[in-house]
This record gives C-alpha cells, structure tokens and sequence, in this order.
C-alpha cells in the first residue's frame, strides 16, 4: 500500500513522546544472553550449507577507528592516528571471515554490503583496498548487488571516493549532523560546508548511485534559525537520502557526551520546533517520509520500494532488498542468521584474542522463539509500511490475531482515541498524524518491555 502524507501535530507528539527502541532487530540487542555463544552462532552458520531455502547473505564490516572524537557519539569507536592499528585489524577480520566461511562453505553470492563505524574512511587507499579484496576472495561480488560505506568528509577527499568506486561501493552516507560553526564547535566536530559538497561532487563522479547525508536536531547551541540553513544548504546538495536522527543525551551511558554543556541544550520546545522545521523543509524540497528518521527522492529505491510494499528493516536501518541473513564482522558487529541473533565482543583485545584461539569473536544472542516471530513480524510491518495486515500474519504464523494480540488491541484503543492509528477487522494501519510515533506504537507490541522496565536507556521516540 503507497504512505500516506504526513501531519506534524506538536501538542501529540509532545504528550505521546518517551524513550523506546529504534527496532533495527526485535528482539532489541539488549535482551540478548550471554548463553548464545560460539558454538550456537557455529550451529547457525552451519544451517546455510546446502539449505536451498537460506536467505539471501548480507554482510556488515564494522570499523572503529577515528581521527578525533565527536562528543555526541555512541557508537563504539577507537580513537587513534596510529595506522598500524587498523592494518592489524584488516589482518584479524580476513580471520573472522575464513572461520565463518568454514561454517558456511565458499562463494555465497552477496546482496549488500555494508561499511560502518567508527570513520571506515580512516583506512587509506591501500588498506581500503586490502580489506575490499579479502572479502571477495571469499565471497561472490554481484555487479547489482548494493554495496555501501559511511563516510566522514573530513577523511575523504575526492580521491578516496574515487578508490571506492573502483572497490564497487555504489551507495555512500555522509556526516553532516550540522553546518553551523557554533554547533561543530559544541560537539568538537569542525566540518566547513565546502568539503562536504566537495565529497558528494566526488560521489557524483565516481558513478555513485545514491548519497546520503545524515543530520542530527537536538545537539547544543542548535536554534531554528541555524538549523534552517543547514538545512537550505543540504537540499541544495540534493542527496537522494537524508536521515534526520534525534539526538540522545546520555552522559551517563557514553562518556563523550559529558563533555557537552547541558545548558548548551536546546530545551523541548525548541526540539519540537527543530524537527518541525526540518520535515517542513524537506517535504518542500520533494522528499517523501519514509519512516523513524528518513526521507527520501520518490524515485529513489527505497522511495520505491516502500510504494511495492519491499521495505525492509535491519541493523543498517532501512533496506530496499528482501530480508537477508546478516554476517557481521568486527567488534561489537550485530548480525542475523535464521531466527538467531548474535553480536560480537566489544574491544579490540577480546577480539584478538578470541581469534588468536581461533574462536569466533562472539559475546551474545539470542534464538529467537516463535512468540518472537510473530511479533518481529508485527513490527517490522509497522516501522516499514505503517500498516499490519491481520490476515497475512495469521496465515503465515498461524494465530488468532485478535485473541493472541488482545492486550496489545486494548493497549492500541489509547492511540486510536487520538487519531493515530486505525483498526479495523483486515488492517492495523498508522494514520498521517501518527507516522512521527510509530517507535512508540510499536512498543506497544514488544512482549519485553513489560517484563523489565529499561526505557530509560533508549533515546525518545521524537
């Protein structure tokens, strides 16, 4: 079914707004156990051999290296100069991969591929290269296959880009976050606009198909007049993709966060008027509201694959490609294999020594169980295409929707007072005036969350 439009209603968003997960995986990686080790991710990886009914594979390399440190960072990084950190751990991810390929078997064809970090374009042209071809050593490279990178322009001048056009990347997402100088000073991250669009013209000619900026509303000394031409200056850019994320201030769970002045801040209202703002201009701009934090060109593949009903979401965020079996390599790196998740260990000395023993680095998951499932399924339908349809989850996962989801349809009468979502006997469908909430009303449907109270760990749903 085609989106619908959307309508920003601040005095809802402000009453329905709380913290919840981003469901790039349900269930959410703080539910996995410690139990799901080597030898469950093992089993799992061996259940692809010979299964002409596996998924299709999708691979992520997770790199950790930075220059320098951005204070609104979570992500799991390693702050370095020093090269010869990241030619060793090019060296110890060509080992991750010959022990998942000798669970799996050689050669399996590759639907995506995915760089992220930490800064990828940390590595130089030759260790670039070295990694690229350690992967298609091993597995098989399709010419149409969507191939992506995340890319700091600070560390990517236009001869950079150009190697990775060579290497086969055909989708690059750039950090932006804010062109305003006060707020680059704020967040320790000084990025002149001159060199992001020198980064994305480098895109244009190295034959990228998409580009992606990201942006994120809610960092220090950011007001709506700044913001506003930060935004102005990103259309004129015109990226196929923008992702707009919602800053999560928590100083307590990441330590670069304490270098940020509270006061510096903007307050709720001022949040409000931010992402206001930026969906208004965007919208203007013509880029269609794909879900969560993303827009999009409408005729840009994920554009259209939400219009045929393909999208899909995972650890990357949102995906034009059928759901994949997700290998991931490198520390922290959370994949999908079947009805299994796993994550590896979090520093470079666990991992190394893992490997050194010649043990896949693994340090959690889960096997997911059929209530999981159906759930995981129920989700996905809402953060893709705002729409379950009743009947094709009770066919597919032979339940009785309205008596196996009675608490979550009562649960559900909240927002469907308020015009947030309709209910009928065939469709659970998320109006136009919903769309901004639909972390929370698919929170709604996470069995997990009643059992332990952790919302206070998420980032806010806006």
């Amino acid at each position: 079914m085609n989106a619908p439009d959307l309508i920003v209603d601040p005095q809802l968003l402000a009453r329905f707004d709380k913290p919840g997960p981003r469901y790039t995986s349900y269930p959410t990686a703080d539910r996995f156990v410690e139990a799901f080790g080597p030898e469950a991710y093992r089993a799992a990886l061996r259940n692809r051999r010979g299964n002409k009914l596996a998924r299709p594979l999708s691979l992520y390399v997770h790199l950790p290296f930075c220059n320098t440190i951005c204070y609104y960072c979570a992500c799991n990084k390693v702050i370095t100069k020093d090269h010869g950190r990241s030619a060793k751990y090019i060296r110890y991810l060509a080992r991750e991969m010959d022990l998942v390929v000798a669970e799996t078997g050689e050669g399996h064809r590759i639907e995506q591929l995915h760089w992220g970090g930490g800064t990828p374009t940390f590595l130089n042209p030759l260790e670039l290269r070295e990694l690229m071809g350690a992967i298609r050593s091993r597995f098989d490279m399709p010419s149409d296959g969507e191939y992506s990178i995340e890319v700091d322009p600070r560390s990517a001048d236009p001869i950079t880009v150009a190697v990775l056009g060579e290497l086969g990347f055909n989708r690059i997402s750039l950090g932006v976050q804010d062109f305003d100088l006060e707020v680059q000073r704020a967040v320790n991250r000084i990025q002149p606009y001159a060199m992001t669009a020198r980064c994305v013209q480098a895109a244009r000619e190295a034959g990228f198909k998409s580009v992606n900026l990201d942006l994120i509303y809610g960092l220090p000394k950011q007001t709506p007049e700044r913001f506003e031409d930060t935004l102005a200056r990103v259309t004129a850019l015109a990226p196929e993709r923008v992702a707009l994320y919602n800053y999560a201030h928590l100083p307590t769970v990441f330590k670069p966060q304490r270098r940020i002045n509270d006061a510096d801040l903007p307050k709720a209202e001022t949040r409000m008027a931010l992402l206001t703002l930026a969906i208004r201009r965007l919208t203007e701009a013509g880029y269609v509201y794909i879900g969560m934090d993303h827009f999009a060109r409408p005729d840009d593949e994920l554009a259209q694959a939400q219009r045929r009903g393909h999208l899909h979401r995972n650890f990357q965020g949102y995906s034009t490609r059928a759901e994949c079996d997700l290998v991931a390599f490198g520390i922290s790196a959370i994949g999908s294999i079947g009805a299994s998740y796993v994550q590896n260990v979090k520093t470079l000395d666990e991992y190394y020594d893992r490997l050194d023993q010649d043990v896949l680095p693994v340090m959690r998951g889960v096997d997911l169980k059929p209530d999981d499932l159906v759930r995981r399924a129920v989700i996905q339908a809402l953060m893709c295409h705002f729409a379950v349809a009743i009947e094709s989850i009770e066919l597919a996962y032979l339940v009785d929707f309205r008596r196996y989801f009675a608490y979550e349809l009562e649960q559900l009468q909240a927002y469907a007072r308020e015009g947030l979502v309709e209910i009928d006997d065939e469709w659970i469908t998320v109006t136009p005036k919903g769309r901004l909430m639909v972390r929370a009303i698919g929170m709604v449907f996470d069995h997990h969350l009643r059992t332990t109270e952790t919302r206070a760990r998420y980032s806010k749903v806006v």
